[in-house]
């Protein structure tokens, strides 16, 4: 089975998008090493968990209910209470990388890491599965080669779009104030200003509702070689899925 990186911030990551992947990979006996800046446990943005502070949309908005149960569950592990500090990460250690993500102001300690940047780019070098999601994808875009270039230079990719970024932040800028907004541009248009094309950046279909166990179908995710990628919480449970197929078909060719 194969050992897969998860680096998160010390807090205001996205519980499902790391949640979900994790009890996939569990359930598939793969080993899982958290990484946070200073090797104690981080902590999911509260309002994520809970919904306290989202208001009468809340219910749209929070983590729903598949997102915070795998979350709970997460958080009660051995793997999650005892993380390693990213000064510890080597990239020969591990298997594979998966990038959640998360847009509460917490998120730029990871975003804005050069530490994780060039672990990032050394498992890309390697050619080591590497999944992100969200603003996940915006700390692989960051991360740059030997050659200087962003490692998504010439791959396809997805990330959070735009209309959705700047909805969220529309609806509830009143109460949260930039909330919903991490950096002044939004991930879309950074993560393709990163690509050898801006055509690489593929949108998906309208994100209307979140996939589940039983309806992967209804998560968008995009595959190019090694490197998965996906939108939102409500892809999780296909990325998770398809992340897990990635290592499976890995350890299969090495077989």
């Amino acid at each position: 089975m194969a050992t897969v990186l998860i680096p998160l911030p010390s807090r205001d990551f996205d519980p499902t998008e790391t949640g979900v992947p994790w009890r996939t990979l569990q359930a598939r006996d793969h080993t899982v090493v958290f990484a946070t800046p200073d090797g104690r446990s981080g902590q999911a943005d509260s309002k994520m968990v809970s919904g306290a502070g989202l208001g009468f949309l809340a219910p749209l908005l929070r983590a729903d209910a598949a997102g915070r149960a795998a979350y709970s569950e997460m958080i009660q592990s051995a793997q999650f209470q005892h993380p390693i500090a990213y000064a510890e990460i080597e990239a020969a250690n591990f298997d594979a990388l998966l990038l959640p993500g998360g847009h509460a102001p917490g998120m730029r300690q990871y975003l804005e890491s050069a530490q994780l940047q060039a672990v990032t780019a050394e498992f890309f070098a390697q050619d080591k599965p590497v999944g992100a999601i969200c603003h996940g994808v915006l700390l692989a875009a960051r991360s740059r080669g030997r050659d200087g270039k962003p490692v998504l230079f010439g791959r396809k990719t997805t990330a959070l779009i735009k209309t959705m970024e700047l909805a969220a932040w529309a609806l509830t800028r009143v109460y949260l104030g930039d909330y919903y907004r991490t950096y002044p541009m939004t991930v879309e248009d950074e993560v393709r200003a990163a690509l050898a094309d801006a055509g690489d950046f593929l949108a998906g279909p309208l994100p209307l509702r979140r996939d589940s166990p039983e309806r992967l179908d209804i998560g968008f995710t995009v595959r190019d070689g090694h490197y998965l990628s996906a939108r939102w919480p409500g892809d999780a449970h296909r990325f998770g899925a398809e992340f897990a197929a990635m290592l499976a078909e890995r350890r299969s060719q090495a077989a």
